[in-house]
């Protein structure tokens, strides 16, 4: 297959291949057809192994513990919620095998050259420093109750692991999934027999309601989409000629699955009953289990946070050279890296106090802006449906590309949804103020407001 790359386009430099013991060179340009690799079938354990820690399973306690919810409800609103993030993570990583991009310059089409700065900085914040460090104090907490080493000494050894990979770049972290993703299965495998043996699915809860039930779906929604706005980095690699059906169906199944497992046994094990499981969750979870798979559950967790952070370092990266950032370096990505996991070892450091409602406010703040940002960013290939995203990546290149229907719809969703319909402890909006039963639905309304405006202010749309 022959493909032109227009001078207008930035061509990725240096050789790296599928060498997994090298610095990946460049940062966030188009990775030329001599350096493609790979099968989509890889997508799967890609994203099946990072969430394959206690972050996920921390969610569907938070389904029974903090919202309310019975065994069976939470079970329906974690299917809906990882489903509808998983969907629209398939649909954002078949992208990537023609485009040969990130998702966040990807985003440059519906939010222009400079209005792409707004996502960007949101992802930036939201991988390279908020994920890494919700993931850090999880891998740093089991660690910790494994080994009786201070949590500081815990939370510096999985955040150097992580940077290391994060450093190396794209091969190293597809390879370290993919020796994870088996070990990581077997043993939560075993743990899930365990506590699904032990729990209570007859457990009503404590009357969460339809609005406890809007928290789960949107939270989950909020971990599972999380993953979107980096699809397209892990996708960019595979040759243009991959099957995108199965590049996207791996992806989203890879999510889906590691997600609605580990959910429902978080839930479950809330259904047990003894601990604290909200206030220390991975003591009250692993309290379930026997000493030997309790120990290689903990070890499990560390490992799993490992898994997700070097995802999270990765493509915080890629954001952060997103924002039109020019560095010379040729070891710019790898830089960028580096100084994402010292800042998030600094905030994950102040998070291990608290830790459980600290991660539920982040898990609904998430999915406040990623609903308007998918609107925006799905509207748009919708629009765009039948081009070639090939023939569109000069503007991606181009400072002067402007398309402020995209910035105006997402920050219009994001303030109208959060103003109106927004549920927490910090904030409760106009409507779940006035009829509590209707919980928290701002990610559902951002998306459609998003969507709408963008579709409304099609005059803006330049190229």
């Amino acid at each position: 297959m022959t493909v032109l790359e227009p001078p207008e386009v930035a061509v990725r430099e240096g050789r790296y291949g599928d060498k997994v013991a090298a610095i990946e060179p460049g940062g966030i340009e188009f990775i030329p057809l001599s350096e493609r690799h790979g099968r989509p079938r890889q997508l799967f354990w890609t994203w099946t192994s990072p969430n394959l820690e206690f972050a996920t399973i921390f969610l569907g306690v938070l389904a029974v513990a903090a919202f309310g919810l019975g065994f069976w409800q939470a079970v329906l609103a974690v299917v809906v919620g990882s489903g509808l993030g998983a969907l629209t993570h398939g649909v954002l990583s078949a992208r990537g095998v023609s485009a040969g991009l990130p998702q966040m310059v990807l985003g440059r089409l519906p939010f222009g050259y400079w209005g792409n700065v707004i996502p960007s900085a949101f992802n930036s914040v939201a991988a390279g420093i908020g994920w890494f460090a919700v993931n850090s104090v999880s891998g740093a907490l089991a660690l910790n109750t494994l080994t009786g080493l201070p949590g500081w000494a815990c939370l510096l050894i999985v955040v150097a692991v992580m940077v290391v990979l994060g450093f190396f770049g794209h091969n190293l972290v597809q390879a370290f999934e993919k020796y994870a993703f088996p070990v990581l299965a077997v043993i939560f495998a075993v743990t899930s027999v365990i506590i699904l043996s032990k729990a209570e699915p007859g457990y009503a809860g404590s009357g969460g309601g339809p609005g406890g039930f809007l928290l789960t779906v949107g939270a989950t929604f909020g971990y599972a989409a999380g993953w979107n706005p980096y699809a397209a980095d892990y996708t960019r690699y595979l040759p243009q000629d991959a099957s995108r059906r199965a590049t996207g169906l791996s992806a989203g199944l890879g999510v889906f699955v590691s997600c609605v497992l580990l959910e429902v046994v978080g839930a479950a094990s809330v259904t047990i009953g003894g601990g604290d499981a909200l206030g220390q969750p991975t003591s009250a979870f692993t309290g379930h289990l026997p000493a030997l798979v309790a120990n290689l559950t903990l070890l499990a967790i560390a490992l799993g946070a490992v898994s997700a952070n070097a995802l999270n370092v990765y493509s915080g990266a890629m954001s952060l050279l997103a924002l039109g950032v020019r560095l010379p370096l040729t070891m710019r990505r790898a830089i960028v890296a580096l100084a994402c996991g010292v800042i998030g070892f600094a905030v994950a450091l102040s998070g291990l106090e608290d830790a459980g409602h600290k991660y539920e406010a982040f898990l609904l703040v998430i999915a406040y802006w990623i609903g308007p940002w998918l609107g925006v960013v799905l509207t748009d290939m919708l629009l765009r449906r039948g081009q070639d995203v090939r023939a569109l990546e000069p503007l991606m290149f181009d400072r002067r590309h402007a398309n402020w229907a995209g910035p105006v719809a997402m920050v219009a969703g994001v303030v109208l949804s959060v103003w109106l319909f927004s549920n927490q402890e910090q904030y409760v909006g106009v409507v779940p103020r006035s009829v509590p039963q209707v919980g928290d639905i701002a990610f559902e309304a951002g998306f459609l407001i998003s969507a709408g405006l963008y579709l409304a202010l099609k005059p803006l749309r330049r190229g």
